[in-house]
Formats: structure tokens, C-alpha cells, sequence
């Protein structure tokens, strides 16, 4: 009889274990909660994303973002000063998952220049999808003292565009 307990504990703990497993796995892959409101649509997760305009990483699950400060990497909750007035509902954004995606700037720089000024990317903030109804709404990245830079609503012409998948493995990198 204790033989029976005891395997039906360690039974019993084994799939405890596992079901827990199975829900830390799905809470890593999915991470629209965590994506702001200027993020592109179309992704269930994103670790990152490469905004080729300024040249700098944003750190989807930190809210950070990371760019060279003199020639250092440095993680802030905010943009350089220099460009306090980025548009970033209407610049494009490429998701990359991955660590550490700066280590390996040149190849996001060179492979994503043609990205530059480009606009039209579908947004979270302007979707319609269900799977963004609790998604994350911070600031608008540009961190204190610098308001909202006129990103109080509006649509500004983001319906549409391509969601970052068009020709391939644009804006979507792993």
C-alpha cells in the first residue's frame, strides 16, 4: 500500500510539474502584453525591435531602449535628445527576437537601410485585433519633459501597410 501512495505522489508530481512547464513556456512565447502602442502589428511575440531611422533597439519586455551613447550601448527608458521629435507611430519598426541584437549592429544596419524614412506600418494603437485589446500603453518614448509630440490619438494614416512581413523576412528577424 505505501509502494501505491508513493508512485501515485510521484505521479502526481510529475504532471504537476509538467503543466507548470507547459504554462512558463506559453507566458515566454507570447508577449503582446508587453509590446506599446507604436509597436507593428502581426507578431504574438517580439524581443526586440531595430527602429533603422535613429539606429537604436527597443527592448519590448524592459520598455527600454538601447542605442550607442559615446560608443557605449546604454539601456534607457527614453530616446537620445536628438531625437526627442521621432515619430515613432509613423516610423518603421523591425521586430527581431534574439539576445543582445546590438552586439550585431552592423548586420541589422546594413540589412535594414532600405528601411530608413520608410512609413505606412500598421500599429497596434490603430488595429482593430482582438489580440491587442491589453496590450501595453507607456509613455510615448521620449521620457520626461518632452510630451506627447502629438501622438494624442488620431489615426494618421497607419490602416493598411504591410506588417512588417512583406518580401520575405522584412521586419521580422530571428
Amino acid at each position: 500500500m505505501k509502494k501505491l501512495i508513493f508512485t501515485a505522489v510521484i505521479l502526481l508530481s510529475c504532471l504537476t510539474f509538467k503543466n507548470a512547464n507547459a504554462q512558463l513556456r506559453l507566458s515566454l512565447g507570447v508577449n503582446i502584453g508587453a509590446q506599446p502602442d507604436w509597436g507593428p502589428v502581426g507578431y504574438d511575440h517580439a524581443d526586440y525591435y531595430y527602429i533603422p531611422d535613429v539606429g537604436a533597439y527597443y527592448d519590448v519586455n524592459a520598455h527600454q531602449y538601447i542605442y550607442l551613447e559615446n560608443n557605449v550601448w546604454v539601456h534607457r527608458g527614453f530616446l537620445p535628445d536628438r531625437y526627442r521629435n521621432y515619430d515613432l507611430y509613423g516610423g518603421y519598426k523591425v521586430v527581431v527576437n534574439g539576445r543582445n541584437p546590438w552586439m550585431h549592429d552592423n548586420v541589422y544596419r546594413t540589412k535594414y537601410a532600405g528601411y530608413r524614412g520608410r512609413r505606412g506600418q500598421s500599429i497596434i494603437r490603430d488595429s482593430h485585433d482582438n489580440h491587442y485589446a491589453n496590450h501595453w500603453h507607456g509613455d510615448d518614448g521620449h521620457g520626461g519633459g518632452h510630451g506627447n509630440n502629438g501622438h494624442n490619438g488620431g489615426n494618421h494614416g497607419h490602416n493598411g501597410g504591410d506588417h512588417g512581413h512583406n518580401g520575405g523576412d522584412h521586419g521580422h528577424d530571428h
